[in-house]
């Protein structure tokens, strides 16, 4: 048996390098890669590095990727809303002047023109009776022919005076309002007339109301017995 020291313990490190080390050796060695980077922002002259230069134009060339609605509030106070001008109040408009009441003719003028009227009456009389010589004069003007002349045109609106043979013309609109013209002739000259007078006017009254109810119930006959439009005769 060699008890060299030396061989034994050369024995010792083989075995314990066989039973621990033993998995390294069917280990592929593998090269360490690591980069040595100069972290140095200038050179030893003082100038700007080349690379940092370059990373910053980059970083500048990047898009903004922040997300939009994260941006952080404007601290800065909101403008006040700008007061809104009330509106002046109008100003009170001044009332029109009335217009000038028409004070009418004077007691004067009035006398004048009634003798000019009466004057050119009389003249066209006189050239009437010159160019028809058998014929009379007409008489004036009073309250019995005024209330005669409107019933007369009544009674010829509502078809009184057509030839026997002839088609009566009605113009029951036009006979009211001559009715009516002699109502209000009865109310504004109530209490100054005489008992003729007033007998008149109220007769004429009683017969042209009665002779307008009658036409004007036949219209309404004819009116409701006439047939429909589209209706089967």
């Amino acid at each position: 048996m060699d008890l060299n020291g030396s061989t034994v313990f050369r024995k010792c490190l083989e075995s314990l390098d066989a039973k621990t080390f033993g998995d390294r050796k069917s280990m592929p060695d593998k090269e360490p890669k690591f980069t040595v980077m100069d972290r140095r922002k200038f050179t030893l002259e003082g100038d700007l590095r080349n690379d940092e230069t370059s990373g910053a134009e980059q970083d500048a060339a990047k898009p903004d990727t922040a997300k939009p609605g994260l941006a952080e509030p404007e601290t800065s106070n909101p403008a006040p809303p700008e007061s809104v001008a009330s509106p002046e109040p109008a100003a009170p408009q001044e009332p029109a002047p009335a217009a000038e009441e028409f004070a009418g003719p004077t007691p004067e003028e009035n006398a004048r023109q009634s003798e000019d009227y009466q004057a050119s009456t009389r003249q066209l009389d006189d050239l009437v009776r010159q160019a028809n010589p058998g014929q009379t004069a007409a008489a004036p003007m009073d309250f019995d022919r005024l209330v005669q002349s409107i019933y007369m045109t009544a009674m010829l609106q509502m078809g009184a005076g057509a030839a026997p043979n002839e088609q009566p013309r009605i113009d029951i609109l036009g006979a009211r309002q001559s009715i009516d013209m002699l109502a209000v002739l009865e109310e504004k000259t109530r209490g100054n007339l005489t008992d003729p007078e007033k007998r008149l006017l109220q007769g004429a009254l009683f017969e042209l109301r009665m002779a307008f109810l009658e036409i004007a119930n036949a219209i309404a006959s004819s009116a409701h017995q006439a047939p429909k439009p589209g209706a089967k005769r």
